[in-house]
């Protein structure tokens, strides 16, 4: 039986698909590439992450080519600041977007909080900005993506006094979740949230526990491609049976390889195989629940 994904999280607008790593071009643009094997091995629909307005516009004009793309629309909280200037303005410049592209905008986020990079934003900053991105939500019954790190206190409470406007929106996913059981249970016992995992979230023994023990019905996968692919040094490597060649220097690409150490869309197969293997379940059942799971938060409103 051949599986079906969805990719929640894929970068597309980075720089590193146009062939551009640190600011130096190794290679030819190469995104075609990158999505037709993403197809080839079973990706039904891809969504595209932006963090800003000007990711928003680039990942509009991708989307727009390929009926199986679409994107979410916000402010990552490293990008908060962008707000500060011309707060309404800016506002009102991710609310039109999303106004004027409703077959192709199906979430709000990235949105939330990261206290491990505070040197982007600061946690004022964040928290205000955060919070208002959830009145765009509630208007256009959008799910939301979210971004946690470091910070699922203030997380949470954010979360809990805007209940109403989840409940209006449908809920979200916490996705490349890299955190304890006990944060893990308390998204959870919210209601209406899922854990985007990716080889982020299954990197060491202990992410490993955590994903033993979350309820399939509340998982979704993701690549969050070009990053956090499973390395052979993660604790769950040992469960990845699907392979790709891969070149070490980009000088040498070809359309056929993957580029060492950047991740794609179709390393997807490899989360799930990791995911099968920690809970000793069979990845056909585990794709066909994770594929419903995304197809139920994302797009059962656009049938």
């Amino acid at each position: 039986m051949a599986l079906k994904y969805i990719d929640i999280g894929a970068n597309l607008t980075d720089p590193m698909f146009r062939g551009c790593y640190g600011g130096s071009t190794k290679h030819q643009a190469d995104l075609n590439f990158v999505l037709d094997r993403a197809w080839q091995h079973g990706l039904q629909k891809l969504i595209a992450t932006s963090g800003c307005v000007s990711d928003v516009d680039e990942a509009l004009e991708l989307v727009a080519k390929d009926g199986k793309l679409v994107t979410t629309v916000g402010a990552h909280p490293t990008r908060c600041g962008e707000f500060v200037a011309e707060p309404e303005q800016y506002y009102n410049e991710l609310r039109s977007r999303i106004k004027a592209n409703p077959q192709k905008v199906v979430a709000v986020g990235e949105c939330g909080l990261d206290y491990d990079r505070l040197h982007f934003c600061d946690k004022e900053t964040q928290k205000q900005y955060f919070e208002k991105q959830l009145s765009l939500a509630e208007e256009f019954k959008l799910p939301l993506f979210l971004h946690m790190r470091n910070a699922h206190e203030d997380f949470m409470a954010i979360l809990e006094r805007n209940r109403d406007k989840l409940k209006a929106c449908g809920g979200g996913v916490v996705h490349s979740f890299t955190g304890t059981l006990e944060e893990a249970q308390s998204i959870l016992a919210f209601g209406g949230l899922y854990i985007g995992l990716n080889g982020c979230s299954l990197k060491t023994e202990e992410n490993v526990e955590v994903v033993r023990q979350l309820p399939n019905d509340r998982i979704m996968l993701e690549t969050d491609c070009p990053w956090c692919g499973i390395r052979p040094s993660h604790a769950s490597h040992k469960h990845v049976s699907t392979k790709f060649p891969t070149v070490k220097k980009k000088e040498k690409w070809t359309a056929e390889t993957l580029i060492d150490g950047r991740n794609e869309p179709c390393q997807i197969t490899q989360v799930l195989e990791a995911i099968a293997g920690i809970k000793q379940e069979p990845k056909e059942k585990l794709a066909e629940i994770y594929y419903q799971n995304t197809e139920d938060l994302f797009f059962s409103k656009t049938k």
